[in-house]
């Protein structure tokens, strides 16, 4: 099939984004105590992360983090329980992320866990299974919660303008979309939108449905539809975009798309954190890597076999959003819930 890169020979950002630090908008301070530990983890559908960091300055600096693929969702849509491969994968990572915390003296953390364990039957078992096992002590937010903190992660990479905001987070069993007042310092929520679909979920759906010998691209449009059917309620509501769209995204599922886009051979979130795309380059992306196969995806650099079977479902579900907020530039945030809670936590409010 060739090279699917499409990278641009410049790249434009929304100001530095350093690898190893966040900013907050506006003047005012943390108030927490600059020597500090405080850490936030995301137990997610398809992922599990954690970040720990002292306060520093108007921001804090990260001081260790941990992500790694649990896929804790697997299965779920056929049986709507959390499986046991899965939840021991998960168990697995959490320990990991239970000694770090005992290492660094966290004086302060909260655990989230999000759709996965909103949905599955066994949910409430897993999470006592897990406080038994490693001590961590997960907290299952509500879509909206989810929502909320994605947007005080990263709302800081919005490009100025005129009008709301759309950001959006692909993950691994919905995708959550929050229309956002960015005038001030602090966002203000206008409205938002929590789908069932992820990248994990959509692709399990998705083979559930599809006909004997379906051609790739039948079965890539019949992913957008589901998709596109998810969103009709919150496009109904919000309309069109006011002015020039602004468009931020937050997740694996944008972060290994514009990786691709820059033609790079191992993710670099220095290059990728604040990064500013063409949203075509983005689209034409997508639907080249729908029209690869399963090998043929896992050859490219920064998707290889852990993200083959699950990128053209974020593609679908990426330009099922630029349908709905046709902006001409997209925004890559490689921040998110994670900061959106360390952020809460050093402010000193409930996170």
């Amino acid at each position: 099939m060739g090279d699917i890169s499409t990278q641009s020979p410049k790249r434009r950002r929304q100001g530095p984004a350093p690898a190893r630090s966040a900013e907050t908008p506006g003047k005012r301070r943390l108030r927490a105590p600059e020597g500090r530990h405080y850490a936030a983890l995301d137990l997610g559908t398809n992922n599990c992360r954690l970040l720990i960091a002292r306060p520093q300055g108007s921001g804090f600096a990260v001081i260790d983090a941990f992500s790694r693929i649990v896929r804790l969702g697997e299965g779920l849509a056929t049986s709507g329980e959390l499986s046991d491969a899965a939840i021991d994968r998960t168990i697995a990572a959490l320990r990991i992320c239970a000694d770090k915390l005992r290492r660094r003296n966290v004086a302060l953390a909260r655990s989230v866990a999000t759709e996965a364990c909103r949905r599955a039957s066994n949910g409430p078992e897993f999470i006592a299974r897990v406080r038994a096992e490693t001590g961590i002590m997960l907290d299952i937010i509500s879509a909206e919660e989810e929502a909320r903190l994605a947007v005080l992660g990263c709302h800081a990479l919005i490009e100025p303008g005129d009008g709301p905001a759309l950001v959006f987070d692909i993950g691994g069993g919905s995708t959550e979309l929050v229309l956002v007042d960015n005038r001030d310092p602090a966002p203000r929520v206008l409205d938002w939108h929590s789908a069932p679909w992820g990248v994990v979920s959509l692709t399990e759906a998705s083979a559930i449905g599809a006909e004997p010998g379906e051609s790739l691209e039948a079965h890539y449009a019949r992913m957008r539809a589901l998709v596109a059917d998810s969103f009709s309620p919150f496009a109904a509501r919000v309309g069109r975009p006011r002015g020039v769209p602004r468009l931020l995204g937050t997740s694996g599922t944008v972060t290994t798309l514009a990786s691709v886009h820059l033609g790079l051979s191992a993710y670099d979130r220095s290059a990728i954190d604040g990064l500013i795309v063409p949203a075509h380059a983005m689209r034409t992306i997508s639907q080249r890597l729908a029209g690869l196969t399963l090998a043929e995806r896992a050859k490219v650099p920064c998707i290889g076999t852990e993200r083959a079977d699950l990128v053209v479902a974020g593609c679908a579900i990426l330009e099922a959003i630029l349908d709905l907020w046709p902006a001409e530039r997209l925004g890559i945030a490689d921040r998110g819930i994670r900061e959106g809670i360390l952020r809460r936590l050093m402010q000193g409010g409930a996170a």
